[in-house]
């Protein structure tokens, strides 16, 4: 059977369609730019806040990696407890860390309050260990997170393994059961519906091409040139993420496009979608070049991973089909013979410290940086930066570390390292 070069999510949702031929204002309370999680969360709260919402999206919304992710809605950042420890100190690594416990509990939220239909499931996550070492980091990354942050995680032992996966390949696991499934494209489109509802107003392929300080009417604030004409807004708050582009030249510095593809499955029969995740995880494993994997609602196989790292193009795709396809072999090999059905490529936004990022920069509001966390961060941030830009109060521990650039600033915005990049990860895999 032919494989789709589609994204299955897609497949089951409809995104609502905004105004596409409606005239802009000629200003808002607050500028959005970018309609995914962090951008529709921020427009929902400032709708309910009573805010003036211009959203503008330079395709269609959750074009991005809002849609095309694995719908998992983890605890936890990219950085282990540890290193957040050593690099932050305690205090501000237990904020950070609890930060990301309260944007899953911030989802199941919206969620339940607009009455988001997107399969949200507390179905809890499974980190499993490649390695001997990383079983035993595992172990020691549980017993800090009980002592520092009052959480217990659970540990499964190899021989416990087949409880919770049905693979042999893995020396172990840790469980946390907060963790969370959604499908992504419902959950987005939903909260799309919720800030239209909240009295946003959402420019679908309007791209954003200039911002400038502006005055109006004795007001401090911002032109922004779009393709649809200028709008004058107080205040502008980006939220474009691994699409962070040359209109936000500051903040585009900062953030590295990164690729990330995934394959799904035909349906699997039900006692092999039982064999294969008898406790329905977000499962991914132990490297840094790694792989995530879950059963979808229908009950197909999802499979990504950092395949290529350049984002997506019909030659990665393909390239990155045949990995991923060997990679779910080497896992499940019950799956040998099951047909692929779709296959598709997003972008994430890493920061050069791997870390989230929200606040002011030059005047602007943005959260973005998730790392592959950001279902349930970019919706935490976005409705944190919203309430900052209300209240002039700023509740948000990303905003209080450093927002590093590339060494000796030899990147803008063109990530020309990504090969190396990807055999740097590869070559830790490989020594650790």
């Amino acid at each position: 059977m032919r494989i789709e070069q589609r994204n299955y999510w897609l497949t089951t949702a409809d995104m609502p369609v905004s105004e596409r031929r409606r005239t802009l204002p000629e200003s808002a309370d607050v500028a959005v730019i970018g309609a995914g999680f962090t951008g529709l969360s921020a427009a929902l709260e400032l709708g309910k806040r009573g805010a003036r919402v211009e959203v503008f999206e330079g395709e269609t919304i959750g074009w991005g990696a809002s849609s095309r992710n694995g719908g998992m809605v983890l605890s936890g950042l990219k950085l282990g407890v540890r290193q957040l420890i050593s690099r932050y100190g305690r205090e501000k690594a237990a904020q950070m860390y609890a930060a990301s416990v309260a944007a899953i509990d911030c989802v199941e939220r919206i969620v339940r309050e607009e009455n988001i239909d997107c399969d949200f499931s507390r179905t809890g996550h499974l980190e499993v260990a490649c390695k001997q070492k990383h079983f035993d980091r595992l172990v020691g990354e549980a017993e800090v997170i009980a002592r520092e942050f009052d959480r217990q995680l659970r540990i499964v032992s190899k021989r416990d393994l087949a409880s919770e996966i049905g693979s042999d390949i893995y020396y172990g696991a840790m469980v946390d059961e907060i963790s969370a499934a959604v499908n992504p494209v419902r959950y987005v489109a939903g909260l799309a519906r919720a800030a239209l509802r909240a009295g946003a107003s959402i420019s679908e392929c309007t791209r954003v091409g200039g911002i400038e300080r502006a005055s109006r009417k004795g007001s401090s604030g911002w032109n922004l040139s779009t393709g649809r004409g200028r709008l004058w807004a107080r205040d502008v708050m980006v939220a474009t993420s691994g699409y962070t582009g040359q209109a936000t030249p500051s903040l585009q510095k900062k953030i590295v496009p990164i690729g990330s593809y995934i394959i799904t499955t035909e349906v699997l029969p039900e006692a092999l979608a039982r064999e294969l995740s008898p406790r329905n995880r977000m499962i991914f494993d132990s490297k840094n070049y790694l792989y995530y994997y879950r059963l979808t609602p229908d009950r197909r196989m999802l499979f990504g991973g950092r395949a290529a790292f350049f984002p997506e193009t019909p030659d990665t795709i393909r390239r990155s089909t045949q990995i991923l396809r060997q990679g779910l072999i080497t896992v499940y090999r019950q799956l040998r013979d099951v047909p692929l059905a779709y296959v598709w490529g997003g972008t994430l936004d890493f920061a050069f410290d791997i870390m989230p990022h929200a606040g002011q920069m030059d005047g602007l509001y943005y959260a973005l940086g998730y790392a592959g966390h950001g279902v349930a961060m970019a919706t935490y941030l976005g409705q944190k930066i919203a309430q900052f830009i209300c209240t002039g109060q700023d509740h948000n521990p990303y905003s209080k570390i450093p927002f590093p650039a590339a060494p000796l600033g030899l990147y803008n915005g063109n990530p020309w390292f990504l090969p190396l990049a990807g055999m740097y990860y590869k070559l830790l895999d490989w020594l650790d």
